[in-house]
């Protein structure tokens, strides 16, 4: 399998998830220049954090209309797996692939820290390997994590299953003790109608390795290989 992992001035994630799929999964890394357009003979893209051109303007903002992101779009529209983590997700929703934006953190200040997350629905492409319910543990490190959306919008990912995983306690109760950022019913991360387009602000590339305090994040990486050649 081949991952296409863009690459806009000022993502910083791009190499820790290239590692995750080529030391730890065993793929095919191709890095994506934010002037790319050709993603032939790619098979999932995972669009990485970081600050992509700076954050000015908005978060992904300015990456939104980057010719690499254009070629995603079409990519995900004939059925392409994307997956967006952290700024990564903040451009997916910028790009309209995803709806909904993110606010500030509640606390205003950058947040970096191991959360627990709820996984609500495990029939995704990125979340098949994990159990309906079950609670992980995964970093999250970001300023604007604080996911929004009008109420009919909220509405219809709720009845839709499209929220794939949200804040908990270790215990799996959903609260607004544990929820870091302020998110919308503690939306952690959502997927689109078609579940081929996945965003979340937790980064499941810093918790693949053991070494890293976790493994709970690989299974992403690993559902999403399973997916394409199962």
């Amino acid at each position: 399998m081949k991952f296409g992992i863009p690459v806009y001035p000022g993502s910083n994630c791009d190499r820790d998830v290239g590692w995750v799929i080529e030391k730890v999964l065993g793929h095919e890394v191709k890095y994506l220049w934010h002037r790319e357009t050709d993603l032939s003979g790619i098979d999932c893209v995972v669009v990485p954090g970081g600050f992509s051109y700076g954050d000015y303007l908005r978060a992904g903002a300015m990456a939104k209309i980057s010719p690499v992101t254009e070629s995603i779009c079409e990519f995900a529209e004939k059925g392409g797996l994307v997956m967006g983590i952290c700024n990564g997700f903040q451009i997916l929703l910028e790009a309209g692939l995803l709806p909904g934006a993110m606010l500030p953190n509640k606390t205003l200040t950058f947040i970096c820290e191991f959360v627990h997350l709820k996984v609500e629905n495990n029939e995704t492409p990125f979340t098949k390997l994990y159990d309906k319910g079950e609670v992980i543990r995964i970093p999250i490190a970001h300023a604007e994590g604080n996911y929004t959306c009008p109420p009919e919008v909220l509405k219809e990912l709720e009845e839709n299953g499209q929220v794939v995983v949200r804040y908990c306690s270790p215990e799996g109760e959903v609260s607004e003790e544990f929820n870091p950022n302020g998110s919308l019913n503690n939306i952690a991360g959502i997927c689109n109608k078609r579940g081929n387009v996945f965003g979340l602000m937790p980064h499941p590339e810093r918790a693949s390795e053991a070494i890293l305090g976790s493994t709970d994040g690989y299974r992403m990486f690993a559902s999403i290989v399973e997916t394409l050649t199962s």
